[in-house]
């Protein structure tokens, strides 16, 4: 059974509200959440690519509801806060996207993504309004492409629709400009999640400009995958992989037994 409690959300609300941003890691399957987890992050999000990439599904396609769906219900149980990332809700009707919602907060999440692709912003409103009746306890990361699709334009007007719906913090990929960062978070009553780059600003920057949530998005699963091919290439011209390798006890303990996370093969 996903958690239910309800101090669950609050204690999420509040992890946007420290001192320094939020900083939040994607996991793409059961073992990379609890691997983050066990570092010490207190909530874990999912990477829509990931998921995809994991399934051989393309990612912003609305492709990937169940493997969303399945991730979380294998998450949901975990002794971390969990955010799903689920695309656009997977649905232009939005009752659908909030009935997907709830099944979600069923499973135990405590937060969503969801994001607009530069659609229609009444529709993209109307998803987060559902979301928010059907789910009242989830945290609504109002995702808008402005800057990740197009040159930034119409991003406060959608943003300012997106809030009166009901969204709890908004999500702005792309932006990296400090002093167009610094002007929305002026503007907003809500959180600001930037998405990390690393060749941008460092998430101590992007905190004291005022942001309060930093995503890695699929920073993390895309590094991995890069890791794998080059350990088995390195390996193949005859060198050592290079980097740390978890042993095979310590992958076999992040496995689930009865909904809880075996400990040091116990």
């Amino acid at each position: 059974m996903g958690r239910m409690t309800a101090t669950a959300p609050t204690d999420f609300h509040r992890l946007h509200q420290g001192t320094a941003p939020l900083l939040l890691p994607n996991a793409w399957d059961h073992a990379s959440a609890v691997a983050l987890a066990a570092e010490g992050f207190p909530a874990i999000g999912t990477t829509s690519l990931g998921a995809a990439a994991a399934a051989g599904l393309p990612d912003g396609a609305a492709a990937t509801r169940e493997p969303t769906l399945r991730l979380a219900l294998a998450l949901g149980s975990e002794p971390f806060l969990l955010s799903v990332d689920a695309e656009g809700g997977f649905s232009d009707d939005p009752d659908e996207v909030g009935e997907f919602a709830r099944e979600l907060h069923a499973a135990g999440a405590v937060g969503i993504n969801l994001e607009d692709g530069l659609g229609d912003t009444a529709l993209h409103a109307a998803k987060i309004a559902a979301v928010k009746a059907a789910a009242p306890g989830l945290f609504v990361n109002a995702r808008t492409d402005t800057y990740w699709l197009g040159d930034g334009e119409g991003t406060r007007a959608r943003l300012d629709a997106y809030r009166q719906a009901g969204a709890d913090g908004v999500f702005v990929p792309g932006l990296a400009d400090p002093d167009a960062i610094t002007s929305l978070v002026n503007a907003l009553d809500v959180p600001l999640n930037i998405l990390y780059s690393p060749a941008g600003l460092t998430v101590a920057h992007l905190g004291d400009l005022g942001v309060r949530r930093v995503s890695l998005g699929s920073l993390l699963y895309r590094r991995a995958l890069g890791a794998a091919v080059e350990a088995a290439v390195g390996i193949r011209a005859g060198g050592p992989p290079q980097g740390r390798t978890p042993t095979y006890g310590e992958v076999s303990s992040y496995a689930r037994t009865s909904g809880r996370r075996v400990a040091n093969g116990t």
